[in-house]
C-alpha cells in the first residue's frame, strides 16, 4: 500500500457498526454470553463470507448479531472499529446502527445506543476522532416499526444526528418510509438513505424527492441514468460509495467495472467508504487501494475523493475548513493536487 493512501486524512460516512464485527470478536462475545455458534472457529465463519447478492449477505449479517447482548458488547464492537479507523488515519466518521435488529431480539434500545455512544466518546478523547451517529431503519420491516424506533430514540436524541434507511432494497422503495422520514425531519434529524445499490436509479430520485434526504448512500445505479448524473453533479448531492462492498455483493463484476472514476470525472460528489468491512474484505485504506489498483485512479483523484468526504460530512464549516486544509497539505507533501471533476 502506498504511503500516500496510508497517510491520507480520511472521512468515513457509510459504515454499519454491526458490519465491523470481526470473526475473532464474534467468538469472544459468544463465549462471554454463553452462545453456541454454527461455525467451528473464526476461519470457518470467515470462509462463509461468500455472497451472491445483498440478501445472501444480510442473512449471515443478521445471524452474526446474535452475540451482541449487553451494553459492553456494543462498546467493544464500536471501540474495535474506531481503533482500526484511527490506525488508518480516519479523522471523522459517521456511523450507522440498526436498533431494530437488536430490540427484536429483546436487547434494550438503551443498551445498544449507550454502548456505541460511550465508545465514540472514548475515541474522541483518546484519538481525537470526531463522529456522528445515525439511526438506520430496516427497510424490509413495516414503516410502523421504524416509527416505533423513532419513539424509542427520543430519550437519546442528543446523541443522534440523523436517520438512514438500509437492508433489502429490492421491493422496498423509498416511498414506503415517507411518514417515518417526515417525523424524523420534524424532530430535527438529518436525513440520508440507501438507494441505487441494487435498486434502480428511480430509487435515488425518490429518496431525494419523497424522503428529502441530503445524502445518498451507495447511489452507483446513477451511472445508468445520464440525466440523473447531471442533476447530482449540479446539486453536489453526495454519494457515499463503497467499492469493496459493491464488488463483494456483485453489484460490479470486477473493480475495473466500478463506476467510481466515471462518476468523479462527471463532477459528482462521490466519497469512499467501507460499508461492512468485516464482511467485505477491507476498511478505508483497502477501499482506496482497490480504486488505485482496479481503476488506476491517480493520487490526484484519490485526494479529490478525500476532499469530497469532508464536503459531504456533517462537520461544522469551521471543522470542515480545518480538515480540508489537512487533506490539501497532505497532497502538497506528495506534490499532488485535487482534481475538480
Amino acid at each position: 500500500m502506498s504511503a500516500f493512501i496510508e497517510q491520507l486524512p480520511k472521512v468515513e460516512l457509510h459504515l454499519h457498526i454491526e458490519g465491523s464485527l470481526e470473526p475473532e470478536l464474534v467468538f469472544a462475545l459468544a463465549r462471554r454470553n454463553g452462545i453456541t455458534l454454527d461455525y467451528a472457529n473464526e476461519d470457518a465463519l470467515r470462509a462463509a463470507y461468500e455472497f451472491d447478492d445483498l440478501q445472501s449477505f444480510l442473512n449471515i449479517y443478521y445471524a452474526g448479531m446474535s452475540v451482541l447482548q449487553t451494553e459492553q458488547d456494543f462498546f467493544d464492537m464500536t471501540h474495535a472499529y474506531l481503533r482500526r479507523a484511527h490506525n488508518e488515519n480516519v479523522r471523522h466518521t459517521e456511523i450507522f446502527f440498526d436498533p431494530q435488529a437488536h430490540t427484536e431480539r429483546g436487547v434494550p434500545f438503551s443498551a445498544v445506543v449507550t454502548g456505541i455512544h460511550r465508545a465514540l466518546e472514548q475515541a474522541r478523547y483518546d484519538w481525537g476522532i470526531s463522529s456522528r451517529l445515525i439511526l438506520s431503519f430496516l427497510r424490509h420491516l413495516p414503516e410502523e416499526s421504524a416509527i416505533e424506533t423513532l419513539r424509542q430514540a427520543e430519550p437519546f436524541h442528543a446523541w443522534l444526528t440523523g436517520v438512514g434507511l438500509d437492508s433489502s432494497e429490492t421491493g422496498n422503495p423509498p416511498d414506503k418510509f415517507r411518514r417515518a422520514y417526515a417525523l424524523a425531519r420534524e424532530q430535527g434529524y438529518r436525513l440520508v438513505a440507501h438507494a441505487g445499490e441494487e435498486g434502480p436509479p428511480q430509487y435515488i430520485r425518490d429518496a431525494i424527492a419523497l424522503l428529502r434526504v441530503e445524502r445518498i448512500d451507495h447511489g452507483v445505479a446513477a451511472i445508468q441514468d445520464p440525466a440523473l448524473m447531471a442533476e447530482l453533479a449540479e446539486s453536489r448531492m453526495p454519494l457515499t460509495v463503497c467499492p469493496l462492498s459493491n464488488l463483494k455483493l456483485r453489484v460490479v463484476n470486477s473493480m475495473s467495472d466500478h463506476p467510481m472514476r466515471t462518476l468523479l470525472q462527471a463532477g459528482l460528489c462521490v466519497t469512499v467508504n467501507s460499508d461492512d468491512p468485516a464482511y467485505f474484505g477491507g476498511y478505508m485504506n483497502a477501499n482506496y487501494m482497490a480504486l488505485q489498483q482496479g481503476l488506476a485512479m491517480t493520487d490526484s483523484e484519490l485526494l479529490q475523493l478525500a476532499a469530497n468526504g469532508v464536503e459531504a460530512s456533517w462537520l461544522s464549516p469551521e471543522e470542515k475548513a480545518l480538515l480540508l486544509r489537512d487533506v490539501r497539505e497532505h497532497g502538497e507533501k506528495f506534490g499532488v493536487y485535487a482534481t475538480t471533476g
